[in-house]
């Protein structure tokens, strides 16, 4: 039974969802301090949080349970993912789930500002009707800048063109195909500064975008710019920003996110008059917080399954949501031939080289990849390996990974070849799956076979002569290791052959001795896989 502990509100309909759950429970805490939490958390398998609950290093570390945590939300930079990463232990969002309410809001905001909404309503609740000292600014006709055209700066430009705005758009992760479809126009972000009359935040907080809302950026601004942010406030410097309403050269902000939340009453954006705030409604919608309550509910009960880990944001290659069955079996062939490199290698393995051949296995070079190195490096480490973990393990194992190209090839579908590399000697595997679901070995270095990946193997070589076979079943049964199957690969008729024996048990040392005493033989080997 997984343990699952909800550290920050969460929708009802999300907890509907774990409370259906057969194979879960979970507890629902807020508000904890980091002390309580820390005592807590060894209890449980995964964690859901919102923006609340600070998961550092060290909740992570005393959480020696945990497999997942799980970001009712986009931001995740309450989370160490580093240090999640190092732990094998999985973080993820729901990146789509509030992406048309965080978009409404920065339009809201956008109108808000510019029709002195807020203000408008004080003053009337107050018993004055001062039409003229409202006068606003119609979006039409005007140039808006985005920083961030992701999914919630896409669908804000979809809305701004609705109003007849010019939409400019800073981004670097996408093309001119993406923004010629949407309609708006890819610029520098110094093209952009001094085009733009609204500028809208839409980027992530990365140590490159902090505070990109400072003193220099704002002197390259249109005078009277109007500057919008319902993405996270770490991105302006309050202090720049102050200072250029207070100049005149930002006409006014509408500002939804905050460095510190809730902001400190020393905050110097508080209570200047050209500044309308709203205290992080972004994701306050009923439609949102049940899209990310479901959402993260079901996310974090199909990884602590093992089905899916969609919006996993640490896993080392991307999986669409509902695609991770379609890929597992290839994965887990990917597991077994690292496995057996493993067992078979002289040294320990110190360069890898994948190559995939074939239309269901070439985009799944990265996912392949570190499923090669959970299966090189699991009795090698004191710490469970997975998927996360893996890629960090083999950095600090001294194992480097790479895709390859001209690896021979042998003429099968989605075929999966591994080369392993140590010093003073390489090997290389090819497996590949009948039938979509059945993993062979069908090359191992030049030798062609088509032999089962499972329990325990034993690897032969041996001068191709008669009699090896019989001596080799007969010790076996000598002590008592029954043999499943028998699969051999020989290079050209009397030369060198290949046995890739399945066990029903680990063989002793003893018949291993005694193995490669016999005279043909020239090199014994056994791998658990």
């Amino acid at each position: 039974m997984f343990r699952i502990l909800v550290a920050d509100e969460l929708g009802q309909a999300g907890l509907e969802r774990l409370k259906q759950a057969e194979d879960a429970s979970f507890d629902m805490m807020t508000g904890l301090d980091k002390e309580t939490l820390l005592g807590i958390v060894p209890a449980y398998e995964a964690l859901i949080v919102r923006s609340g609950t600070q998961v550092d290093a060290d909740v992570l570390q005393a959480g020696s349970k945990l497999r997942v945590v799980g970001r009712a939300g986009v931001g995740v930079d309450n989370i160490d993912i580093p240090a999640a990463s190092r732990m094998g232990i999985i973080v993820m969002n729901t990146p789509g789930a509030n992406s048309i309410a965080t978009a409404e809001q920065a339009m809201t905001l956008m109108q808000a500002i510019s029709r002195h909404t807020a203000s408008a309503h004080a003053s009337l609740k107050a018993g004055e009707w001062k039409r003229a000292a409202f006068v606003g600014t119609e979006l039409y006709g005007k140039t808006l800048g985005l920083v961030g055209c992701g999914r919630v700066g896409r669908l804000v430009a979809e809305r701004a063109l609705a109003f007849g705005m010019e939409v400019l758009a800073y981004d670097p992760f996408v093309s001119e195909e993406v923004a010629l479809e949407l309609g708006v126009t890819l610029v520098d972000l110094e093209d952009l500064l001094p085009e733009a009359d609204y500028i809208s935040l839409h980027t992530a907080l990365l140590p490159e975008t902090e505070s990109m809302i400072n003193a220099e950026s704002i002197s390259l601004m249109k005078e009277g710019v109007i500057i919008v942010n319902a993405a996270r406030g770490k991105l302006i410097d309050d202090d720049a920003l102050a200072g250029g309403l207070k100049s005149g050269k930002v006409r006014a902000a509408a500002i939804d996110v905050y460095r510190q939340e809730p902001p400190s009453a020393d905050n110097p954006l508080l209570g200047l008059p050209n500044v309308l705030h709203t205290p992080h409604l972004g994701a306050s919608t009923t439609e949102s917080q049940h899209k990310v309550a479901t959402q993260i509910a079901d996310q974090v009960l199909a990884a602590l399954r093992g089905t899916d880990f969609a919006n996993a944001l640490n896993m080392p290659f991307q999986i669409s949501e509902g695609n991770f069955g379609k890929i597992q079996p290839f994965m887990k062939l990917a597991e077994k031939l690292g496995a057996l490199h493993a067992g078979l290698a002289n040294k320990q393995v110190r360069h890898v080289e994948v190559e995939v051949q074939g239309d269901e296995v070439r985009g799944l070079v990265r996912a392949i990849a570190a499923a090669i190195l959970i299966g090189l490096l699991r009795d090698r480490v004191d710490v469970p390996i997975n998927y996360i973990n893996a890629p960090v393990l083999a950095e600090e194992h001294g194992i480097t990974i790479n895709q390859a190209r001209g690896i021979k090839k042998l003429d099968y579908p989605n075929l999966i070849t591994c080369r392993a590399s140590w010093d003073g000697g390489e090997r290389t595997l090819g497996g590949v799956l009948f039938g979509g679901s059945e993993p062979r070995i069908v090359q191992v270095d030049q030798y062609r076979l088509e032999a089962r990946p499972e329990g325990v193997v034993l690897m032969l070589k041996n001068q191709d002569v008669p009699g090896v076979i019989g001596q080799v079943g007969t010790m076996l049964a000598e002590y008592k290791v029954n043999i499943a199957e028998w699969r051999l690969g020989r290079n050209e008729p009397g030369g060198e052959a290949l046995s890739f024996i399945n066990l029903d048990s680990e063989p002793p040392t003893a018949v291993l001795e005694a193995l490669a005493e016999v005279e043909a033989v020239t090199r014994v080997k056994v791998a658990v896989l």
